[in-house]
């Protein structure tokens, strides 16, 4: 086990309360050795998920999702806790007339988050939340919300500064929900009823090691809205004697846009970046964003999280292809999760998902992913077409390189002598094969056994 940490960060060890059948393990934090990626109970970890629900915590018997998940040989979900779908609980108690007490918080909505999270860390999922979802606070999903005026006995909209309707959509961020903070000052009252549903939130979750934090869903609020919440869950956890790693999800699909700036240019608020929305972007765009990316943080490596890989046939953001190459080019990108979302912005965790989950694993085994450093600008790769192939490596030692459907390129190893062992990794059926070695000093052809997804693991012999 290695034993070192990054600057700043606390070596937790956290008996996860609740949970007796659970031994102590170390919490989530950034790993020392290689702070593009994740440690978790002593093992830098590759986080690889899908599921069938962003707000996890509200399907019911979300163990049975949960042990499938972990059977593919995943360990990440989502979680936003949104209330908008039918049947969900909101987080404050609903009187007999039908209004809500905002000083009153519900039981069950919380019960069910903890229950969310004890049965992830039994099983080693991370659970990476969201506090705001800002599809609650517009259109339909506004008109039952407990903070509306009109569904609450706390106040009114003259009192507020809120209204009861909010017609467009919320990515015009026209609800002052999300400028209730001292510096925006656009309502009146509400930030208490705010901080009361965070600390309740914050009590349940900081007891567990398996927890990252983003502020909101694909928002398109002010970077002061971000850092004030990102500050808040820091302070409180502090008080608690824990570490609590934030980011804020911004809403642009250019991940070079200013919005995303605000989280890669302060890492002192936010450990680490989720970068989900480049995965709307395609072929080589998609590769060249990731790496633009980590270039950004290169000076202050951390994390690149994706928590939606976008992508399923008949939905609005892609094909089941696209979401499958994304997962791919964000493994071998050197991305520090992936899941695929649900459907139908995604695939979730169909057969589909499961198998592609199982390959990443199988490709662990073979290959020393954190070690490895993307070709960012495909310098190796001779002969290759727009969006062919995609390379991985550790000089001297391995290349790994995935192919998305089939191809036929070059790898230089003209500096590499020795012999390389080859095994082909069948991305779509988890299985390998082996193949002929190569000897290195050369220029190496590649071609997969047949059409469809595989990666190449080249191994240098001893």
């Amino acid at each position: 086990m290695r034993t070192g940490h990054t600057a700043g960060a606390l070596l937790l060890l956290l008996l996860v309360t609740g949970c007796g059948t659970l031994p102590e393990v170390e919490a989530i934090r950034p790993d020392s050795e290689h702070p593009r990626y994740w440690r978790y109970n002593g093992q830098t970890v590759l986080l690889v998920g899908g599921s069938k629900e962003d707000n996890l915590f509200q399907v019911d018997s979300p163990e049975i999702h949960l042990e499938l998940l972990a059977s593919a040989g995943g360990n990440y979900v989502r979680n936003t806790m949104s209330s908008r779908d039918y049947g969900n609980v909101w987080p404050f108690e609903r009187l007999p007339d039908g209004r809500y007490d905002l000083n009153r918080l519900s039981d069950a909505y919380f019960a069910r988050f903890e229950r969310l999270l004890e049965l992830a860390a039994e099983r080693d999922v991370i659970v990476q939340i969201e506090l705001w979802d800002r599809f609650d606070f517009a259109q339909e999903p506004w008109l039952d919300n407990p903070y509306r005026p009109a569904n609450n006995v706390n106040y009114t909209p003259k009192q507020s500064g809120l209204e009861n309707e909010y017609a467009r959509h919320p990515g015009k961020n026209d609800n002052p929900f999300f400028r209730s903070i001292p510096v925006h000052d656009e309502t009146t009252g509400i930030l208490p009823y705010q901080h009361r549903q965070v600390d309740r939130l914050l009590e349940i979750s900081l007891q567990y090691p398996n927890v990252l934090y983003t502020i909101d869903n694909e928002t398109s609020a002010t970077a002061e809205w971000g850092a004030y919440w990102a500050a808040y869950i820091q302070r409180r956890a502090a008080e608690r004697g824990v570490t609590a790693y934030v980011t804020e999800m911004w809403g642009a699909r250019d991940i070079e846009a200013g919005a995303h700036r605000h989280t890669l240019d302060h890492p002192e608020l936010y450990a680490f970046a989720d970068i989900s929305q480049n995965n709307h972007q395609t072929s080589d765009e998609h590769w060249d964003n990731l790496q633009w990316a980590r270039e950004y943080v290169a000076s202050r490596p951390r994390p690149l999280n994706n928590v939606k890989i976008y992508g399923a046939d008949g939905g609005r953001f892609g094909t089941t292809r696209d979401a499958v190459e994304r997962f791919w080019r964000n493994i071998l990108g050197g991305a520090a999760s992936v899941r695929f979302h649900r459907p139908p912005g995604g695939i979730g965790l169909d057969p589909t998902a499961q198998s592609h989950i199982r390959s990443a694993r199988v490709l662990e085994s073979l290959f020393d992913i954190f070690a490895a450093e993307p070709d960012a600008g495909h310098t190796l790769l001779l002969e290759r077409e727009l969006a062919e192939a995609y390379l991985a490596f550790s000089p001297s030692r391995q290349y790994a390189v995935y192919f998305p459907d089939g191809g036929d390129v070059k790898l230089d190893l003209t500096d590499e002598p020795g012999r390389f062992s080859v095994r082909w990794l069948d991305a779509t059926n988890s299985r390998v094969r082996g193949a002929a070695g190569v000897e290195g000093g050369d220029v190496v052809r590649l071609v997969p056994p047949e059409d469809g997804h595989w990666v190449a693991v080249l191994t240098k012999e001893a």
